[in-house]
């Protein structure tokens, strides 16, 4: 048998764990909400105990927490931010939209630390009460979408960007390295004009360069808290100047550029400002996907495929045939940019979902963010570290695709005509030939003017001088 002890909320008494720091309305979402597996993410606890950290800071500033429960307080919202009690954070994400389980949660393991921390018993609300002193001047309303805002912008700053920036400045290295690297383009996947195996890599960092851009824009939004709006928006029961003061001192906390938002019934009934931001990981997945797949395409192989790349070795590839090297890390990013995608929808249909003055999908969205930013983050480094960085170009191939290209012929057509440049390159392909000896057979351009227009470095940069 469990040991137990008594604990009471607004409903009455309920039976605790004797050994757990949650209390009554904890215990009660335990019984009432159980559905899979999926517990509230660690960043949006961790979020959770800056802003408790910082409203204390603030209540006490203005003499509405004494010296000792102030310093309790703080005290026990440091030791969640060093990773101490995490088990005590044990409520799914699938509870009240509000996440008002989530804020009780908090609430209620910092009130009876603070028990623990002068021996008064588990449950006494003294020296600290979850309500009265813990969610001083906050509602689940104002605090739960301001703490899906901290994790969520700590997340993207602190993880994904630099992830996504190390992954754009490793394609950016090789498209340096490979620029001088004449290959054939290929559009709807058949031949096309020449370009450079570095040219093709830049467009891939350019797109992560754009993604980024379109993140970091997307944050200017998530910085606005709603924290100081209480219930529904208006401030009851909260401090005059707490929103301003509390966004300041969470910002100092955090090290991130939050304010109070101007209009707290926007970002309470809505929050829009973490679709945006979705909307710009779905962006960088996308890419992502793109990008994953080209080289996939560019690797395949070694000797029936495209093989222009040649990617490390990183396990076996088969159980069965011996020696086979997979794409695999194309294959995993690419699964997580198909997941980011889907939760994608799940984050527009949870910004959709408020009713008047309150948004009802709050950990529904802030779940499906923390997981694609953890996801984008991981699978930028992977990708980077496992695939692009030992990656090198296969020269021998992609010279024979150069000398046997058909679409040479684009540089024959203003001397020739595009008809007659037609005629040579189905010559070409009819008979096996390379675009020259074609040329030559049907005798549509001397020797010499060939050598002066087939020339696939210059195809490559037409608009350069051949000094």
């Amino acid at each position: 048998m469990i040991e137990t002890r008594s604990e009471t909320d607004s409903l009455g008494e309920i039976r605790v764990p004797a050994d757990k720091l949650w209390g009554a309305q904890t215990q009660r979402a335990l019984e009432h909400f159980r559905a899979g597996n999926d517990l509230m993410p660690l960043p949006l606890i961790m979020a959770y105990a800056t802003l408790k950290k910082a409203a204390a800071e603030v209540n006490h500033a203005g003499a509405r927490l004494s010296d000792r429960q102030h310093r309790f307080i703080v005290q026990v919202c440091d030791e969640i931010l060093s990773g101490q009690h995490q088990d005590q954070f044990p409520l799914p994400v699938w509870v009240s939209g509000s996440g008002t389980q989530l804020n009780m949660n908090l609430n209620e393991v910092i009130s009876n630390r603070c028990c623990q921390l002068v021996g008064t018993a588990l449950g006494a609300k003294e020296p600290v009460h979850p309500n009265d002193q813990v969610n001083l001047s906050q509602s689940s309303n104002d605090t739960f979408p301001s703490a899906m805002c901290i994790a969520a912008a700590t997340a993207t700053v602190q993880d994904l960007l630099p992830s996504v920036r190390a992954l754009r400045d490793a394609l950016d290295a090789k498209a340096e390295d490979w620029e001088a690297i004449i290959k054939i383009g290929r559009t709807h996947l058949q031949d096309a004009t020449p370009l450079t195996l570095g040219q093709e890599f830049s467009g891939y960092a350019g797109m992560l360069d754009e993604a980024v851009g379109w993140i970091e824009q997307a944050l200017a939004s998530v910085y606005r808290l709603a924290l100081g709006g209480t219930a529904v928006g208006t401030g009851i029961n909260a401090a005059p100047d707490f929103d301003v003061e509390v966004a300041a001192a969470i910002a100092q906390l955090t090290g991130l550029p939050f304010v109070t938002v101007a209009n707290k019934f926007t970002v309470q009934g809505a929050h829009d400002a973490l679709v945006q931001l979705h909307g710009a990981f779905k962006t960088l997945a996308v890419a992502l996907f793109k990008i994953a797949n080209d080289i996939r395409l560019l690797a395949s192989g070694p000797r029936c495929g495209l093989a222009e790349l040649h990617i490390p070795a990183n396990e076996p590839g088969s159980s069965i045939m011996p020696g086979k090297v997979n794409p695999t890390q194309c294959e995993a990013l690419t699964m997580i940019a198909a997941q980011v995608m889907g939760n994608d929808v799940a984050v527009g249909i949870g910004g959709g979902g408020g009713h008047l003055e309150m948004n009802a999908y709050k950990p529904l969205m802030i779940f499906n963010v923390i997981q694609s930013a953890r996801l984008l983050t991981d699978g930028c480094r992977n990708f980077r570290v496992f695939l692009v960085e030992g990656s090198e170009p296969n020269a021998t191939r992609i010279a024979s695709f150069v000398e046997r290209s058909l679409m040479l012929v684009t540089a024959l057509s203003p001397v020739i005509g595009y008809d007659k440049a037609s005629e040579v390159a189905h010559y070409a392909l009819d008979h096996d030939m390379t675009l020259r000896e074609a040329a030559l057979t049907l005798g549509v351009v001397n020797a010499d003017e060939l050598d002066r227009l087939l020339k696939p470095a210059k195809m490559a940069h037409p608009h350069l001088s051949e000094d």
